[in-house]
Formats: C-alpha cells, sequence, structure tokens
C-alpha cells in the first residue's frame, strides 16, 4: 500500500474517531498531494511515489517548524502549541532521521568520490550527500558533518 493511499485511510480513521487535529492536517496533506499531482501533469486524481510524499511530507514539517519558531517568539504559544500538534501527526508518516554517525561515512565516500580536496566544493558536496540521502537525513545534520570534513 502506498504512502499516499495510508494518508488517505488516516484521514477516514481521523473522521470516525473526531480527531480533528489529525483530520485536518490529513486533509491539507491530501490537497498537496493533489496540487503536486496536477504540477507533474497527473491529474489532480494523479498518484505521487513515496518518495514524492516524503518529499511533501518533509516540506509541510519544515513549514510547521518555522511556525512553531515564530508563534514562540512573538509570544503566541497557543498558536505555537496547535502548530505542534500538527507536527506530531506529521512525523508519524515520515522515516525516521539518520544520526550524524550515520550521515559521516556516507559523507566521507562522497567526499572520495568526487575528489572534494577544499571548501569551495563545500556546496557541491552537500548537495551531493543530500541527493542520496533523499528525505532520510535532515539537511542541517548532513551540512555539519560535511563541514566538520573540512576541518
Amino acid at each position: 500500500m502506498s504512502l499516499q493511499t495510508t494518508i488517505k485511510d488516516g484521514i477516514k480513521d481521523a473522521m470516525k474517531n473526531k480527531d480533528t487535529v489529525r483530520l485536518t492536517t490529513l486533509r491539507g496533506l491530501s490537497s498537496a498531494f493533489m496540487n503536486e499531482a496536477v504540477a507533474l501533469s497527473r491529474g489532480p486524481q494523479g498518484e505521487l511515489t513515496d518518495d514524492e510524499v516524503i518529499v511533501l511530507i518533509t516540506r509541510e514539517a519544515k513549514r510547521r517548524k518555522d511556525s512553531i519558531n515564530q508563534y514562540t517568539e512573538g509570544g503566541r504559544a497557543d498558536l505555537a502549541a496547535d502548530e505542534q500538534a500538527e507536527l506530531a501527526v506529521l512525523e508519524e508518516y515520515l522515516p525516521t532521521m539518520m544520526t550524524v554517525d550515520e550521515i559521516r561515512p556516507i559523507a566521507a565516500a562522497k567526499k572520495a568520490e568526487l575528489g572534494a580536496d577544499d571548501k569551495t566544493k563545500l556546496g557541491q558536496l552537500v548537495g551531493a550527500v543530500m541527493k542520496d540521502l533523499k528525505g532520510k537525513a535532515n539537511g542541517d545534520d548532513v551540512k555539519a558533518v560535511v563541514e566538520s570534513l573540512f576541518n
């Protein structure tokens, strides 16, 4: 069963259980899936691959994290709590992220493969590692690991 189908089934379950936070979050995701399918010329009923779904969920989770930071800085703990609840729902559908220790050997191997010897290649190396790890690692962690390889 695809991740997109699992999320659509989650909408039905949330409706049955009257879980408004989950329902609102998953409906928003479903809308994002439809928009992405249309953008990819697959039509509103088009199916996305699991990788595309993970990218969309990651993007939505990042938006929630940014909102939480902004609401917290603005003294709006009530709105931050709402965003935190939605983030928790989104994180259920994301794969577990790799740790820094798991990223380090992959980044080192990619550095050797690309022959990146100086810091001018840092951006290229980060991009290459992120491409290999597609949604499996946090970008900030990857950047920190790559920067540590040049120190």
